[in-house]
């Protein structure tokens, strides 16, 4: 889950970083066996799958009132003797859809395609489920992006129009609602349990799946998690600050690095002290020089994204460096780079309505404390948006965490700035003997996509039974090691 205000190229995205009920309420999935599978294409997907589209309430309590269309997306099994338990991917943000990851997904894991259907579901608000969206400001100047005043007006015209959609109430989507609409997507299918693999956002969707309908889930991975009592305007700002400062830790301990860069910490430091400044830069997107005026929350916002995965963090000592002395091409270039594909565009409108049901409401009894350098002005930020955005109420059980009677792979990155392995170790302790966490010191937001989890993840998926499952070895992600600080080829490579 990340910030999507403060991160400038990753503004309106997330990696597939954050970061998706039951026939029995309202009686709202009574028509779900009727709906049918048909042949469709995909963008991205070279062979053909198959789509479906359920209707859903949009406010359970009123089951003849606005109905919206929930979309999702099944890639059939290659074996003709498949498993009966598919595997239902959760995207991240909030705001993701889930189809349109899904083509970087299938390559992930082709493995677990070969004898079991993979899904994909569109959850309300993104992909073509009743989306929420914003207009894309990518394409827009520096200042456009990167000012977070203007982000705020540009939010608050973005919610004055979706207020005008046939489904427009926005107080209806939140995680609790959305695993009720994936749940009815597993009746349709007629299958009796499914697994679950979910990606920042997609862990708090998986925990309050396993919630609601526990006897449903078989095994669950979950991956940079981000429970739902997190508060993330909050935790962003000190998570955020203990990236920062493992980054400058690992400078300071690398010779390379150490020779390049002998006073990062106080090159940091003056940088924070000399904003705001007025300069001169590229825009990396269009090419074009602009003059803006570049202030501490904006400096903040363009680490955030290169934070999230260690190449990119190893870039960062050089870029401060350059920053220091006026030069603010390799940040800015550095911070558009760590945008994910257009794939994962977030529909933003989506992201404020779960944020703001969610996380806002509990941002004064959370016991976060903000970071040094960050901060509390993201929490500021979404304390000023949430205030006019409309929301639900969540019960008080949305935010506990059930037992698990299967087995839960957990996995974190130890230089995660957004889902560290803090969030992950009480999440397992509240799940129980069947959870199992595994940390990797030397990664950022995301695990599974390490070379070695390929196979890894799959056998856990696999196994029979739930001994077999606690026994797959994950060994292989110890030894992934940090990279190596950045060396511009005309300095030559440092001893």
């Amino acid at each position: 889950m990340e910030n999507p205000l403060l991160v400038p190229a990753r503004r309106a995205h997330l990696v597939a970083s954050w970061l998706l009920g039951a026939c029995s309420l309202m009686g709202l999935t009574a028509q779900a066996g009727a709906q049918d599978l048909k042949p469709c294409r995909v963008p991205g997907i070279k062979t053909e799958v198959q789509c479906g589209v359920l209707s859903r309430a949009l406010d359970p309590a009123q089951a003849a009132g606005v109905h919206i269309d929930v979309h999702y997306m099944v890639v059939p099994a290659l074996a003709r003797r498949k498993k009966p338990d598919p595997v239902f991917f959760l995207a991240g943000g909030p705001g993701q859809s889930a189809i349109k990851v899904a083509p970087m997904l299938l390559q992930q894991f082709a493995r677990l395609n070969n004898r079991r259907d993979l899904v994909f579901v569109d959850q309300r608000g993104t992909g073509r489920s009743a989306p929420l969206l914003c207009d894309d400001v990518r394409q827009s100047t520096l200042a456009q992006q990167l000012d977070t005043g203007l982000r705020e007006a540009a939010m608050a015209q973005c919610l004055a129009e979706l207020k005008k959609l046939p489904y427009g109430d926005l107080r209806h989507f939140n995680t609790l609602l959305a695993m009720q609409d994936l749940d009815a997507v597993r009746q349709a299918l007629g299958v009796s349990r499914i697994n679950l693999i979910g990606a920042s956002y997609g862990t708090r969707a998986a925990l309050e799946y396993l919630r609601q309908f526990p006897a449903a889930v078989r095994r669950i991975v979950i991956d940079g998690v981000a429970p739902p009592d997190m508060v993330l305007p909050l935790s962003f700002s000190g998570d955020g600050q203990a990236a920062l400062e493992a980054m400058l830790i690992a400078c300071e301990k690398e010779a390379a690095c150490r020779k390049l860069h002998p006073a990062l910490r106080q090159r940091w430091e003056q940088l924070l002290a000399s904003l705001p400044q007025t300069v001169r830069a590229v825009q990396p997107l269009s090419g074009r020089i602009e003059s803006l005026t570049i202030t501490r929350e904006m400096v903040l916002g363009l680490i955030q994204g290169p934070l999230y995965s260690p190449p990119l963090t190893s870039a960062l000592p050089f870029a401060i460096s350059q920053a220091a002395l006026g030069h603010w091409e390799a940040m800015l270039g550095l911070a558009f780079t760590a945008q994910p594909p257009r794939a994962a565009d977030l529909a933003m409108g989506m992201h404020f309505s779960v944020v703001c049901a969610e996380d806002f409401p509990r941002i004064r009894m959370s016991a976060n404390k903000p970071g040094k350098d960050f901060s509390d002005d993201f929490a500021r930020t979404y304390q000023r948006i949430c205030a006019e955005w409309p929301r639900s109420d969540m019960p008080g059980e949305f935010y506990t965490i059930a037992s698990a009677s299967s087995e839960v792979l957990l996995l974190s990155g130890g230089l995660d700035p957004v889902t560290p392995p803090r969030h992950a170790q009480r999440v397992a302790q509240a799940l129980g003997a069947k959870a199992r966490h595994i940390v990797v010191a030397q990664a950022g937001h995301g695990v599974m996509t390490l070379p070695c989890m390929r196979d890894a993840l799959p056998r856990f998926i696999d196994a029979e039974d739930d001994t077999q499952a606690a026994a797959v070895d994950l060994s292989c992600a110890a030894g992934v090691p940090r990279p190596p600080a950045f060396v511009p080829v005309l300095q030559g490579t440092a001893p």
